[in-house]
């Protein structure tokens, strides 16, 4: 999918925390480990919005897992440090790759291992039910909680705060939408 000429927002890349922020935090174990993950559909789309107007995306997650594996995979991001609590190391990481500023980049957090983050980037948001101590801290608190859709409101503040209406963000999907577009 080709970028849209709209977008004229300062934001590059948006980098999300996985568990509280993807997922409700809950975990599911067997006996081998994390058996499966629960991440919500409107999150799958948030990606392939930002996609479609030359913003990349990743996540940056102090567990690694198998399920998550796969949905980076499924959902394309274009970056991701996991197994990593070490958030400064995983962000300064994806700058020197991507070459971007902190000022061009996003991320959202939940837990008191996200506030590293607090003032390295040009935005801090966070879910609704995160931890006290950041949502004391965050630029910004995300009307959904954790797993419930926080990618996509996310997105849709990145792009509207960057000068385009709802209808103008969602365009490039309604009018070349194709299964290789986004996954759900």
């Amino acid at each position: 999918m080709t970028m849209t000429a709209g977008y004229a927002g300062p934001i590059k890349l948006v980098l999300f925390d996985v568990d509280g922020v993807l997922t409700d935090g809950t975990l599911y174990l067997d006996g081998a480990g994390e058996a499966i993950k629960s991440f919500n559909v409107k999150d799958g789309l948030a990606v392939a919005l930002l996609r479609a107007h030359g913003i990349q995306s990743g996540v940056l997650s102090g567990k690694q897992s198998a399920p998550l594996d796969y949905r980076i995979g499924q959902l394309g991001f274009d970056h991701a440090v996991t197994g990593s609590l070490d958030k400064v190391a995983a962000l300064q990481s994806v700058l020197e790759t991507t070459r971007f500023s902190r000022e061009q980049v996003v991320f959202v957090g939940d837990d008191v291992v996200d506030l590293q983050l607090i003032g390295r980037v040009a935005r801090f948001f966070a879910p609704s039910d995160a931890h006290p101590l950041v949502l004391g801290q965050a630029d910004d608190v995300i009307a959904m909680p954790g797993g419930s859709g926080v990618a996509r409101e996310v997105a849709e503040r990145v792009l509207t705060d960057g000068g385009l209406s709802l209808e103008q963000a969602y365009a490039p999907l309604i009018q070349s939408w194709s299964s290789s577009d986004a996954v759900q």
